[in-house]
């Protein structure tokens, strides 16, 4: 299993509007083959001391392997939706895991 966890840090972080571009985004990304699993996810109610919650939006996804997670880097929905939406985000952190 290979998952990739993307963090996103928004520009304008009070702007719903940009978050909803984000959003829309990555919905489009979810038709990609290979991908096993996908989430959208926001900044969660919990507070405490080792808890990130500076970004807007996170995207989750779960690949068989680190090969078909390469094939989802370079397809060109994905290059896409970067050059479509990069100008919405100041900020990405990525976490890849594979186990």
């Amino acid at each position: 299993m290979f998952i990739h966890h993307v963090y996103f840090w928004l520009k304008n972080p009070d702007s719903e509007s940009d978050k909803a571009a984000l959003v829309a985004g990555l919905e489009e990304l979810k038709a990609i083959e290979g991908i096993k699993m996908v989430h959208i996810g926001f900044p969660a109610a919990t507070n405490r001391d080792v808890i990130e919650r500076s970004y807007a939006v996170s995207w989750l996804l779960v690949f068989d392997d680190l090969a078909a997670e390469e094939v989802y880097q370079v397809h060109p929905m994905h290059h896409a939706f970067i050059a479509k939406c990069a100008h919405l985000w100041s900020k990405v952190i990525v976490y890849d895991s594979e186990g």
